[in-house]
């Protein structure tokens, strides 16, 4: 269980992983990250899916 925030806007993702709003949202259609969305709108991205994305991107 996780002990910190998990779910981020994808304005506070990008502020805390440095990541563009568009890259995020490949991800999300790709399934590779989480979103909790509504009407076709992405409201929130998972943040250890994103986490996990920028390890495997990055080899840290």
């Amino acid at each position: 269980m996780s002990l910190g925030k998990t779910w981020y806007t994808i304005e506070e993702a990008t502020e805390k992983f440095g990541v563009a709003k568009e890259l995020i949202l490949v991800w999300v259609r790709e399934g590779a990250v989480r979103a909790d969305e509504e009407r076709g709108k992405v409201l929130r991205i998972n943040s250890d899916d994103l986490d996990l994305k920028m390890q495997e991107l990055t080899g840290i």
